[in-house]
């Protein structure tokens, strides 16, 4: 057996030890990444409030998340070019540079450099968003949700553990004299080169560079020696076709850019279901949750709504990551778009819980881990969706552009939630969350072509 990616296509390494090693390492620097993340965003907002008021720190705050979404294009053609390495080292790279930048900020008070530096710390974001496609190059089509869900669920060893790293990491770097606020960002600064250098080390052979290998041996990586599935084939039920039948997809790939992942995706209706399910997800989630904190603090005094509001948050949160790996599981026995409409579901009906809670906060709960089990399906099923119906020659590009369009999104509700809910309240901000669903259920209920691949009742 050989791992060496410069061996012939006539001796293809031996995938599963690649694949195991592969998620132990995604795994662990999720979990390093995640902390980095979640670490400097639980005090972002105070710190954009000191330097900027309060008025600019909502602003603050969606530039890591804009510049989380611009990073996709450079992460993405270096990912295409040399692999996953490089790419999740460079992305988690410029996110320890803009933690540091913030550092600065706080020190000098600069509000452009308190903006650029946000805008950099996206580049964690991006790289733990961008870790779970690395996770199926390699994988079984029958287990392709499972592990890209592992990945997912990583992230909630950081959403959880981070908040309570904040105040201690605040005072370490008070005792090294750094300005109040900071010492979180040098914790994350720390925690991306640490998961940068790691990958960088021990993420060997590369699992995408791998996959290609396999390609030109002939041997479906997802398979490996002695499959029988083409490489690329999916179908999950929304009408895939076979890589052959795309428009020039080797040629769009070699430079094109996010372009050529358009084409695919444009041309592909099981990858256009599986970009639109993680887009819309992450759309609804983020303009319902960015919402509740304000709807809670109008129904509790202000020295009793941030106890409630962690404790909601939280609740959501465990909604969002900690069944993701069943979620996976249910992806791989029933089927992506299975799962993609029992996501619509539970997005539909956090909308209705949510929305008309009025001051139960107990309501507003149950809303809100709908909404992260709704958040949670689309993603781990529209994202398999994608990487499984596009050829390995433009899937980086494919799933940059998925990445670009979630986090514009995001930012998009981030933004537009606050002045919905100033001029017409919570309940009528739910309720177009609920219609911005109404796409995804459409697109997720369209008839599957007669004659396509159809892998989605594979168990």
């Amino acid at each position: 057996m050989t791992t060496d990616l410069t061996t012939t296509a006539a001796a293809p390494p031996d995938i599963v030890p690649i694949q195991r090693r592969t998620l132990r390492l995604l795994f662990s620097t999720q979990i390093i990444g995640g902390i980095g993340v979640t670490i400097g965003i639980a005090v972002g907002g105070l710190l954009a409030a000191e330097i900027a008021g309060t008025a600019v720190s909502g602003l603050v705050l969606s530039a890591s998340v804009v510049g989380g979404a611009l990073l996709a294009i450079p992460v993405t053609r270096i990912i295409t070019r040399h692999g996953r390495r490089p790419g999740l080292a460079f992305a988690y790279g410029v996110g320890a540079v803009g933690g540091a930048l913030v550092v600065l900020a706080a020190a000098s008070g600069s509000i452009p450099l308190l903006f650029l530096g946000m805008l950099m710390f996206g580049g964690g974001s991006a790289a733990n968003l961008q870790a779970r496609y690395a996770a199926v190059d390699l994988a079984a089509p029958d287990r392709r949700a499972r592990q890209l869900s592992l990945i997912v669920w990583a992230t909630t060893v950081g959403a959880v553990a981070a908040p309570n790293f904040a105040a201690l990491a605040d005072r370490a770097g008070g005792g090294l004299g750094l300005p109040p606020l900071s010492g979180p960002f040098a914790f994350s600064t720390v925690a991306f080169l640490l998961a940068a250098g790691v990958l960088l080390l021990l993420l060997r052979p590369d699992p995408l560079l791998t996959a290609r290998l396999l390609a030109a041996a002939g041997v479906d990586p997802a398979t490996g020696p002695g499959g029988i599935e083409p490489a690329g084939a999916v179908a999950a039920g929304a009408g895939a076709a076979a890589p052959g039948k795309l428009p020039a997809a080797s040629s769009a790939g070699r430079g094109a850019g996010l372009r050529a992942g358009w084409l695919v995706v444009r041309a592909q209706p099981a990858a256009r279901l599986g970009v639109a399910a993680v887009a819309v997800g992450h759309l609804v989630m983020v303009a319902v949750m960015a919402m509740a904190p304000v709807h809670l603090r109008d129904h509790y005094p202000v020295e009793d709504v941030l106890p409630v509001v962690g404790l909601v948050l939280s609740l959501h949160i465990a909604g969002m990551y900690a069944l993701a790996p069943v979620v996976g599981w249910l992806a791989d026995r029933l089927g992506r778009r299975g799962v993609i409409l029992g996501g619509v579901g539970m997005l539909l009906a956090a909308c209705a819980v949510a929305g008309t809670a009025g001051h139960s906060t107990f309501r507003l709960a149950v809303g809100l881990v709908l909404l992260g089990l709704g958040w949670s399906a689309t993603m781990v099923a529209g994202s398999t969706l994608l990487s499984e119906s596009v050829p390995d020659a433009v899937r980086p590009h494919a799933q940059g552009l998925s990445d670009l369009l979630m986090g514009l999104a995001g930012a998009l509700a981030g933004a537009v939630s606050g002045f919905v809910m100033q001029w017409a309240g919570y309940p009528v901000l739910s309720l177009l969350a609920a219609v911005a669903v109404a796409p995804l259920l459409a697109l997720a209920l369209r008839p599957v072509r007669t004659g396509a691949p159809d892998e989605e009742g594979r168990a």
